[in-house]
């Protein structure tokens, strides 16, 4: 495919997001709707959209390149993921509704009061800033490649392109517009998965009950591991996707913003019921993408990168058929701006809630600062791309994880410590301890081969993280009086 060819593509794919942005945002342009979509979205819709927002573009190459070297084991911290998103459901969604939240980090304040409040909304900041970051430099990478390189455009220049996009289609509808575009997004990355995985096994000859068979039998589709010491190990990796999926989505703004859109607790709860089943297909899906992917390399005699980023993208765009190439490039397009213009909106709810007491300001006000806040994020955003860009030197769904596991550390010691335990904190420290416990956890992380007989931390990082600021919690915990919000 000539660098023409695909820009024309993506240029038409976003003046598709455009024209929705257009039409749900056009009779209302309120803070009030841009926050939360006027709390009146469709549990249905919201629950297809954030298939799209939950996978990105880290999904849709990451996961089918980490098959050679983790074969299907990815699936043990999807089975977490559902006992984690069951917690959301019945624990946090309910308070969060209970308490009328916009930002959920209000709850913070409530319960302990100013400083662990800007320390709970200041990691999310952190956290979904790299994560996004991360994300849409993947998506990047592959223009890069395939179109900007071969035009002489810099990557910084690209990444520039990229985030305009974005910021074009969102700054002016927000949730609203999120949750229709989302929708879109999903079905053209689900489409495009379809359309791989088909053509693949007609190029191999294959039928649907072959093609199954073939990826069963394959060295590929091991899902359980059983050795304590593998970083594949089922109950690592099981414990890791309950609690990452607590906080990457219970204890996350961007995807909690969605469910607090709904029109109330019990349509958010039903989406949050077909979300976790739909998901769970769609990553057997891409697991299966992966297989194929490397058994049709090893059919064709084809030399495949080192690097598993690079595998998805080197076989669509060299040597599967133009229509495959069509699919993968609006795949990634799709699925990768769908979680970026929801995380560019939180992050921009956050900071305007969380930090510049949006409650307090007339409506005239809030839009000009929600304004400057969104194209400050945007240009933020970029930076942090192009900073990775030159840094990176691994995988980048292991990369996210791993940055996960340390800055949503402290948030799910704060929420643990709200909701279960009836004790008071001395809030002004509680930011001391949000700094030293991803900093001790780092420390007992590289060290933990010679400390604990060859043991390795993998996803779990997250809960070691947690763990530690749970305790630096109770000892610098009080009972002094004070009104106990929503403990169970």
């Amino acid at each position: 495919m000539s660098p023409a060819f695909i820009i024309s593509l993506v240029v038409g794919y976003f003046f598709v997001l455009i024209t929705i942005a257009f039409i749900t945002s056009r009779k209302n342009d309120s803070t009030e709707s841009f926050f939360l979509a006027n709390r009146k979205s469709p549990w249905f819709v919201v629950a297809f959209g954030m298939i799209g927002t939950t996978l990105s573009g880290v999904t849709f190459i990451s996961i089918p390149g980490m098959v050679a070297k983790a074969q299907f084991s990815y699936l043990q911290l999807i089975l977490g993921n559902l006992v984690g998103y069951l917690v959301i459901a019945t624990i946090l969604m309910p308070l969060y509704y209970r308490l009328n939240l916009i930002s959920i980090y209000t709850y913070l304040e409530e319960r302990f009061g100013f400083w662990s409040y800007k320390t709970g909304a200041a990691f999310f900041l952190l956290a979904r800033t790299i994560g996004a970051a991360l994300r849409l430099y993947l998506v990047a990478g592959v223009l890069q490649l395939a179109v900007f390189d071969a035009l002489g455009i810099p990557f910084s220049v690209s990444v520039l392109i990229t985030i305009v996009l974005i910021w074009v289609y969102t700054f002016r509808g927000g949730m609203k517009t999120i949750i229709w575009t989302d929708t879109f997004q999903t079905l053209a990355m689900l489409v495009c998965v379809g359309v791989s995985i088909v053509l693949i096994s007609k190029d191999l000859n294959l039928s649907f009950q072959e093609l199954v068979n073939t990826i069963d039998t394959s060295s590929y589709s091991q899902v359980f591991f059983w050795d304590v010491k593998d970083s594949r190990y089922f109950l690592k990796q099981f414990l890791a996707g309950v609690f990452i999926a607590i906080v990457m989505m219970g204890l996350d703004q961007d995807m909690m913003q969605k469910n607090l859109s709904c029109k109330n607790i019990g349509d958010a709860q039903k989406n949050m019921f077909w979300f976790s089943i739909i998901l769970f297909i769609v990553n057997i899906l891409f697991l299966s993408l992966g297989a194929l992917l490397y058994i049709f390399a090893s059919t064709k005699g084809i030399t495949l990168p080192a690097k598993g980023d690079d595998v998805f993208p080197f076989l669509a765009l060299n040597h599967f058929n133009s229509v495959a190439g069509i699919a993968f490039i609006l795949g990634i397009v799709a699925i990768t701006y769908a979680s970026a213009d929801s995380a560019l909106t939180a992050l921009t709810t956050s900071f305007c809630i969380d930090f510049l007491n949006f409650r307090q300001r007339p409506e005239e006000e809030r839009k000009r600062y929600k304004f400057f806040v969104h194209i400050s994020f945007s240009l933020l955003l970029m930076l942090v791309i192009i900073v990775f860009r030159i840094i990176n030197d691994e995988n980048v769904v292991t990369a996210v994880f791993k940055i996960a596991g340390y800055t949503y550390g402290p948030l799910l010691g704060l929420y643990f410590f709200g909701l279960f335990i009836p004790r008071n904190v001395r809030d002004n420290l509680v930011p001391v301890i949000g700094v030293i416990s991803p900093i001790l956890t780092y420390i007992i992380n590289i060290n933990s081969k010679e400390w604990f007989w060859g043991y390795e931390f993998g996803f779990e990082v997250l809960l070691l993280n947690g763990l530690i600021t749970i305790l630096g919690l109770l000892f610098i915990s009080t009972n002094r009086p004070k009104k106990l919000v929503a403990v169970i």
